[in-house]
């Protein structure tokens, strides 16, 4: 997607979506220091050129009883199209894989897992993970604590 030219108010607007996509109209458009209707059509225009690509619901993994967070790095035997294909489809497949990136580097991909203790990753990586064929390697590292998560882009606007 091209680059869309946001200006102040577009970045008010999506600043306090970020934070609250369940934000009124009207609180919105007073965020965003202008009045409802302009407000409206700019949420609506932002939506339609994909700068806004859906509003979700972020719910607590502790709350859920996922305590544990793993992130994983995986090195594939081949790095062919095929075999990137048959891992991400795999991946793409499991409900603990929250993130995952094709990298550059030393491991290929990086995960980041979700589970309820250690004995579930186990299972996960048992079950699943070290039978997507085409694998060379699996790294794992758990989380301790978690010192900073957002969802939120940074919008500061361009020097």
């Amino acid at each position: 997607m091209p680059e869309l030219a946001l200006d102040q108010i577009d970045r008010r607007i999506l600043a306090a979506l970020q934070e609250n996509a369940r934000i009124s109209n009207v609180d919105l458009a007073g965020k965003a220091g202008i009045s409802a209707s302009p407000c409206w059509r700019r949420v609506r225009d932002l939506e339609e050129s994909g700068v806004i690509a859906r509003y979700v619901t972020l719910v607590e993994p502790t709350a859920l009883g996922l305590q544990v967070s793993v992130f994983v790095q995986v090195t594939l035997e081949k790095q062919g199209e095929a075999a990137l294909e048959v891992f991400e489809s795999a991946v793409l497949a499991r409900p603990e894989v929250m993130e995952c990136y094709l990298m550059t580097g030393d491991a290929d991909y990086h995960l980041r897992i979700v589970v309820a203790d250690l004995q579930a990753y186990e299972r996960f990586l048992m079950d699943h993970l070290t039978r997507v064929p085409g694998i060379a390697n699996i790294r794992s590292s758990f989380a301790l604590k978690q010192v900073k998560y957002t969802t939120a882009l940074p919008l500061s606007m361009p020097d």
